[in-house]
């Protein structure tokens, strides 16, 4: 990609043409929701170059090696369908690698051609090329509609389908849709809810697997991920907490709708208000009070917006990614009196809009504000150029517009390529929003640092 310097600041209405998409596509989301089940190997069924795409794009965000199969499509496969290339990879997969699940998920041309998972999935356990114990889940994700985050959403309803039963036993536990967040993001649910003294079925589960520590041994499926047998038990939880509208949800009200397990819905838990929601829920689903160390943490967020506050007021900000994860943002902006200006999300939705408008509502003072669902990065950069902004938050791809306008930037979201640390360092929680903060201010104070006059240099602002 060149940089951006030529766009033009005159916005012309574009119906069939996107450039510089905010999303990625749903086979993508769909691998990475398989990663956090213990002992599965997603499996891309079409082409190698689609399977390489898909694996390449979270190898490069996470730095880790992410494998996946493939079903190796040719011209007769396209032709013809791929049911044939589908059991002899699920037949090879099993006594190769030997995975405990294999998580199909299919493709564009997979799915022009209209192959039926299900009848091959029952196709393969009726001809014994699925091994006693072992479990083949599937989710339908074209690339050519919904983005990553629907394609998550899918497989993580394919995995209820997969391990859930109405007839489970009750257990008392409690059901965590985490949606599309880091590893870390995670690990610091499950941390909160361990601190509840709640007992809890998180998945998907990605922590251990694609920040994997490094031992000296290698293990193609680490001891990490939502087990098996935790996963057929969902369906005599008491109830289910979902993480993210666009994420979650759908799996959420599957497992309500199938199983009699109640769900309560919440946006993610970024950001001050959106934590305390959380923490909320978990004491009411629970039936459990709040720890004084997590009272304490609250605190830790309070003191810095507090104390820190002069340097966020009415600082503008342009932001773009996942509707999940800018429904939160958005909301934790306004808290710090920030004014989120210019709001983007590449992937398709009818509730994005109204979710955004009801939390520029609830605020004392109305923010005039830009919101595109479905949007690209060029019409972010041509917003910019129009109304310019004192910050990006943002994937790996504002960094063009970023050194184009000489913005600040805080990376947030999928892909980040050209930076560390999402995997490892929450953004989620309490903890998470004091390093939201730290990345904000610091970007802040960077800049002012580096253009202040060397008369006007300061060492303590």
């Amino acid at each position: 990609m060149t940089l951006l310097r030529h766009t033009p600041k005159d916005i012309t209405e574009r119906s069939a043409l996107t450039i510089n998409p905010a999303k990625t596509c749903q086979p993508i989301g769909a691998m990475y929701a398989a990663l956090g089940v213990r002992g599965c190997l997603p499996h891309s069924h079409g082409s190698q170059g689609c399977c390489a795409y898909h694996r390449s794009t979270l190898t490069r965000h996470y730095k880790d090696p992410i494998s996946a199969g493939t079903s190796s499509f040719t011209e007769g496969a396209s032709v013809f369908g791929g049911q044939a290339n589908l059991l002899q990879a699920i037949q090879n997969i099993f006594t190769i690698y030997e995975p405990d699940v294999i998580a199909v998920h299919t493709t564009c041309l997979s799915e022009t051609i209209g192959d039926d998972l299900n009848q091959i999935a029952d196709k393969a356990q009726q001809e014994g090329k699925v091994p006693e114990g072992k479990y083949v889940i599937h989710a339908s994700t074209p690339s050519y509609v919904g983005s990553h985050v629907t394609g998550f959403s899918n497989m993580c309803t394919g995995i209820a389908k997969g391990f859930g039963r109405k007839d489970t036993p009750k257990t008392g536990k409690i059901n965590i849709l985490p949606g599309w967040v880091e590893p870390s993001d995670m690990e610091e649910i499950k941390r909160l809810t361990s601190m509840m003294d709640l007992k809890y079925i998180l998945f998907p589960d990605t922590s251990g697997v694609v920040n994997a520590p490094l031992l000296g041994e290698y293990h193609m499926f680490p001891d990490a991920g939502a087990k098996i047998e935790d996963l057929k038990e969902i369906g005599g939880s008491k109830g289910t907490v979902a993480l993210g509208e666009t994420a979650s949800g759908p799996t959420a009200r599957y497992m309500d709708t199938e199983f009699k397990v109640p769900c309560t819905v919440l946006p993610l838990p970024i950001g001050l208000r959106a934590t305390d929601r959380f923490i909320d829920t978990l004491r009411k689903v629970g039936g459990r009070n709040v720890p004084a160390v997590i009272d304490n943490e609250r605190g830790l967020v309070v003191d810095f917006m507090s104390d820190m506050h002069q340097y966020f007021h009415g600082k503008k900000v342009a932001l773009w990614g996942d509707p999940d994860q800018l429904v939160s943002l958005v909301e934790f902006l306004r808290d710090l009196d920030m004014l989120p200006v210019h709001i983007v999300t590449g992937t398709p939705g009818k509730t994005f809009e109204k979710r955004i408008a009801a939390i520029m509502e609830e605020t004392k003072m109305p923010v005039p504000y830009k919101l595109k669902v479905g949007g690209d990065m060029f019409l972010m950069h041509q917003w910019i150029k129009n109304e310019p902004v004192d910050l990006l938050i943002g994937n790996t791809y504002g960094k063009y517009i970023a050194r184009d306008e000489n913005i600040p930037f805080v990376r947030h979201g999928f892909p980040i390529l050209d930076r560390q640390g999402h995997q490892y360092f929450p953004t989620v929680g309490y903890k998470g929003a004091l390093r939201l903060m730290e990345m904000i201010l610091n970007v802040f104070l960077d800049k002012a640092d580096r253009e202040s006059p060397e008369a006007k240099l300061e060492l303590v602002y």
